[in-house]
């Protein structure tokens, strides 16, 4: 017999209808969602203040935090706090507080290439990302019916591309200043966990760079990364097909290079048939995506929530659970750990 309430449920859409064999890893119920921008966030000392989204439930409270930088794409819109939705509109219907800067890198912003740290603007991504930790306070208030929901102790970081180097530093990974030759420490222990997505590797002191990447000042910083004391528990999420002959002359096994030359505890997430866009995280139908696919892009959604719930809740079986169902999908990613 077909009640009332079981006739609504049938008619109520779950997620994306292709999303396909993803459904079956579990999640929690989701909430609707507010996005609220722009946001502006004074940065004294800096070329312009901060411009951030900030993207959250409409019930609960202690949410925990999730900083999201994003790529250095040459979209109008996605590498700036406009872009990656998919991946932040589902942590934040999942139960987290999402806040996308703008950085200066962005071509939303469109800086004189003679800027000082254009066109990457590696220091200032950090920054940004510590400036937003140091005004979390200022941010509930300026964003309306968040103040007061925030949990401050569990603060994530997640970053895509050009953004995965800026979480990295956080995360503790070290490089060597191409102005002066200093080692850059920048960790930042208010951070608890975070995810790398299709981050750049080792460049091997420039052997295993590009001819471009190696003659390009620009550059310079993926010279001589060091990932040996990035010691933050870190989710690292690559493609088998990621291969970026723009930046280096290796392989797709470049951008696992944050957990294969870093200490545990790490998890490696590697998507079969996965590309630089890993399914299409950074934009809903973005162009940029030359591997579109709503069910990739879904693992990465789902995985990615997973293991931030356990990371930041030690009894949360989220992410055990998550690997335990990929297991059995056979064909859409693997996941190994140290």
């Amino acid at each position: 017999m077909v009640t009332k309430s079981t006739e609504a449920a049938s008619r109520t859409p779950q997620d994306h209808a292709l999303i396909g064999e993803a459904k079956n890893i579990p999640i929690n119920s989701s909430a609707p969602v507010v996005s609220v921008s722009p946001i502006t966030l004074p940065a004294p000392g800096c070329l312009l203040d901060l411009q951030l989204r900030i993207s959250f439930p409409i019930t609960g409270n202690n949410l925990p935090i999730i900083l999201l930088s994003h790529g250095h794409g040459q979209s109008n819109n996605l590498s700036s706090s406009n872009g990656y939705g998919p991946l932040a509109s589902f942590w934040a219907a999942h139960g987290f507080v999402v806040i996308q800067p703008t950085h200066l890198s962005s071509k939303s912003l469109s800086l004189d290439p003679a800027t000082p740290g254009a066109p990457l603007f590696w220091r200032s991504r950090v920054e940004d990302m510590k400036l937003i930790i140091d005004q979390l306070e200022q941010i509930e208030a300026s964003t309306p019916n968040l103040k007061g929901r925030l949990d401050q102790t569990r603060i994530a970081v997640a970053g895509h591309s050009l953004g995965g180097h800026t979480a990295g530093m956080l995360l503790g990974a070290r490089l060597k200043d191409p102005e002066n030759g200093e080692i850059v420490d920048l960790i930042e222990p208010r951070i608890k966990a975070g995810i790398l997505l299709a981050a750049p590797g080792d460049g091997n002191g420039g052997a295993d760079l590009s001819e471009f990447a190696r003659g390009n000042p620009a550059f310079a910083l993926f010279r001589d990364p060091s990932f040996a004391k990035m010691t933050t528990p870190t989710l690292v999420v690559v493609g088998d097909a990621d291969i970026s002959p723009h930046l280096t002359v290796r392989g797709a096994d470049w951008h696992a290079d944050p957990y294969t030359l870093s200490p545990g505890p790490k998890s490696l997430l590697t998507l079969v048939g996965g590309e630089h866009g890993l399914g299409g995280i950074s934009g809903y139908d973005a162009g940029e995506t030359t591997d579109e696919s709503v069910e990739r892009a879904a693992v990465v959604q789902r995985l990615t929530w997973a293991y931030l719930r356990s990371q930041l809740y030690a009894e949360d079986k989220a992410w055990s659970d998550a690997c335990v169902a990929l297991e059995g999908l056979g064909g859409l990613g693997k996941v190994e750990s140290k």
